[in-house]
């Protein structure tokens, strides 16, 4: 199986660089490919990429999910575990199409997550064998912490940004995420945006702007 997906050519028409969004449960490729709207003018050698996961929502028919949420859809935790260890696959795959089409090499591309989408590209880029340029994730967790210091193959610096009204995932979420990323000898930025839900206010996306700037 291969991920469908969306794409926006880089601005100046020759892509020395990619970002991948990775969206949130519930949701779709599309929803985050509008990001490289605002983002394009100010990286313009970089091609935008947005899949949808791999199977259609269970609270929601009409968008996607990378695995399914016990506690929201009745789901049990090994259906849980294996959608995430099937969609870590098919992610990491797809990370290996966009190298290969465009022809860069692993730190000219960057994942960008949104909530569970935050939950994939953690997981994925320190278990490749070369350091993606950078992770930037918001609204996330980071699952399989017990599993990182035995799979950790590579260590690209990330950036984790959280609303601090989140109610879906809580605000505490991103200094544990930063805290073991950073035991396993990641380099790891934080930001807190005031007043923020579950979603990305300017502050956060001016700061991944500047962020994947710097890497790309």
């Amino acid at each position: 199986m291969t991920l469908q997906f969306g794409r926006r050519p880089a601005k100046s028409g020759q892509a020395k660089s990619a970002v991948i969004f990775v969206h949130g449960y519930g949701a779709d490729g599309r929803d985050l490919l509008g990001l490289a709207e605002p983002l394009a003018p100010h990286l313009p050698d970089t091609a935008f990429y947005a899949p949808d996961a791999p199977d259609r929502c269970r609270n929601n028919p009409f968008g996607y999910q990378w695995f399914p949420i016990p506690w929201m859809d009745g789901s049990s935790e090994v259906e849980a575990r294996t959608a995430l260890m099937r969609s870590a696959d098919l992610l990491d795959s797809f990370v290996d199409k966009v190298l290969a089409d465009e022809g860069l090499a692993p730190a000219q591309l960057a994942l960008v997550g949104f909530s569970q989408g935050t939950m994939m590209s953690l997981h994925i880029a320190p278990r490749r064998a070369e350091p993606l340029a950078g992770v930037v994730g918001f609204s996330g967790r980071l699952l399989g912490e017990e599993d990182l210091p035995a799979a950790i193959r590579s260590r690209p610096p990330v950036l984790l940004i959280h609303g601090d009204a989140d109610d879906v995932v809580p605000p505490q979420s991103m200094p544990l995420a930063a805290a073991a990323l950073q035991r396993a000898g990641i380099d790891v930025q934080t930001h807190v945006s005031p007043g923020t839900a579950h979603g990305i206010a300017p502050d956060g996306l001016t700061l991944a702007l500047r962020f994947l700037q710097e890497r790309l």
